[in-house]
């Protein structure tokens, strides 16, 4: 199943049912209003969204209506929890190799993990309001899963049969605030504003084959400017798999239906492949040429990061988004 959500004046929207080839969509209103709603109460509404699903897709919906990615709110506008990890173990050793530093050997054992805000997230299509272009304006491609209800202790085995969406995420980070924060101790903060999501989140399902237990075998597109930067492999190099980052969150308590958790910025070794951050590309310039050369993102920069299946279809539509000056 695909899901999206619409603007309608309410903080939370309204939930729609997207057809497979994100042209057309039908409201779920009277079987539930939000995507909370379903995620709280899954076996039994999540049968009667497949039914619908079955009919988009086969022209038999009663009101279709064409889908337009412009009027989404992220597909879960808030939630109980936003975790992202750092999945991509490269991502990790490109940073700290620019700067002359070792990998501590727990890295590759024990996944990074951060808590950002999780009480305003932004549409796939809304713009990027940052205070300053001198916070380092970045944008960072990656995927991300909401979870069902996961117990505490729970296995990362265990933990793959509580993912229940899969999405797309920009999580937006501004560089040069970062130093600073983590200096004090306490982690990210003001450097992580709000995070956008892609127009629609899908049910492992429709990724087939490409979900390998924990990963997705497929290709993460970065587009800034119009310039293709990055065609990153999201699988193989995924060092802990969502599993795994579901089951280091359960570590210590339960996981709520509703909480997101993202793979952190997807990075591969070849650099030929590009890259999904700003960052990653000026710690390959620091490496190569001993300081970095390409600055980070202008007011009236636009970023789009999307990911096609094997047959070459969007299966999460694009999250495109520009960079932009508060309103005075």
């Amino acid at each position: 199943m695909k899901f999206a959500t619409y603007k309608d004046g309410s903080r939370d929207g309204q939930l729609l049912v997207v057809s497979r080839d994100l042209t057309t969509a039908h409201f779920a209103t009277g079987i539930a209003d939000t995507l909370q709603q379903v995620l709280d109460d899954w076996n039994f509404l999540s049968p009667q969204l497949q039914d619908l699903y079955d009919q988009l897709n086969a022209e038999r919906a009663r009101h279709p209506f064409p889908f337009d990615p412009m009027q989404c709110m992220a597909p879960l506008p808030r939630a109980y929890q936003w975790a992202d990890g750092s999945a991509f173990i490269n991502h990790v050793e490109l940073v700290r190799k620019a700067r002359n530093a070792e990998v501590p050997a727990s890295f590759y054992t024990d996944p990074l993990m951060y808590q950002g805000g999780s009480d305003d997230f932004l549409g796939p299509c809304d713009d990027v309001v940052v205070p300053s272009e001198s916070m380092g304006i970045d944008f960072e491609a990656e995927i991300a899963v909401i979870t069902g209800d996961v117990k505490m202790g729970t296995t990362p085995e265990q933990a793959l049969d509580g993912i229940r969406l899969m999405m797309l995420a920009n999580d937006v980070s501004l560089r040069n605030l970062i130093p600073a924060e983590l200096a004090k101790g306490f982690g990210f903060f003001q450097s992580k504003p709000a995070t956008a999501f892609s127009p629609v989140a899908i049910t492992l399902d429709e990724l087939g084959d490409a979900w390998d237990k924990g990963r997705v075998n497929l290709t993460l597109q970065s587009t800034w400017n119009d310039r293709r930067v990055g065609m990153c492999d999201a699988g193989p190099e995924m060092t802990f798999h969502f599993g795994q980052l579901i089951a280091h969150i359960c570590k210590t308590r339960n996981v709520r239906a509703g909480s997101i958790v993202g793979s952190g910025t997807v990075s591969n070794k070849d650099w030929a492949k590009g890259y999904s951050c700003i960052a990653e590309k000026r710690c390959i310039e620091t490496i190569q040429d001993g300081q970095p050369k390409t600055e980070f993102m202008r007011f009236g920069d636009t970023i789009r990061i999307e990911m096609k299946n094997k047959a070459g279809q969007s299966l999460f539509g694009a999250i495109e988004q520009a960079i932009a000056e508060p309103t005075p």
